[in-house]
């Protein structure tokens, strides 16, 4: 076993709740993981799985010649032009784009394209 969820597994675990035959006799959701003590457990206990966020304004390549010189006031030209989105990546992977905002005083990204989740889970591997 490599580790890594099977693709088909996590559609099913992911998939529209509002079905009804999604539910049991007795109005509830099967389980589709085992808790350690027998009892049936949803997805909630990976809710607090905490998540590594960050937003990307661009890259660029650069030799080490020039980042030792680098100092005060020192510009690297970004492969981004002035006004395309921001990337938003969770765990090191595209999640979504949106634009900068400012939210108080902090910089925050509101979203304006979010990956499918189609798309999501066929990139997890």
């Amino acid at each position: 076993m490599n580790g890594k969820p099977d693709p088909d597994e996590l559609k099913e675990l992911l998939q529209d709740d509002n079905s009804s035959d999604n539910y049991n006799i007795n109005g509830k959701r099967p389980s589709l993981l085992p808790s350690g003590d027998g009892t049936s457990r949803g997805l909630e206990f990976l809710y607090d799985v905490p998540l590594q966020i960050s937003v990307e304004v661009g890259r660029s390549k650069i030799l080490l010649r020039d980042l030792l010189k680098m100092g005060e006031g020192y510009v690297i030209e970004l492969d981004k032009l002035a006004g395309e989105p921001l990337d938003l990546y969770v765990n090191s992977r595209l999640i979504a784009r949106g634009e900068a905002v400012m939210v108080g005083d902090k910089f925050g990204i509101k979203l304006t394209d979010v990956i499918s989740t189609a798309d999501r889970i066929e990139n997890l591997g």
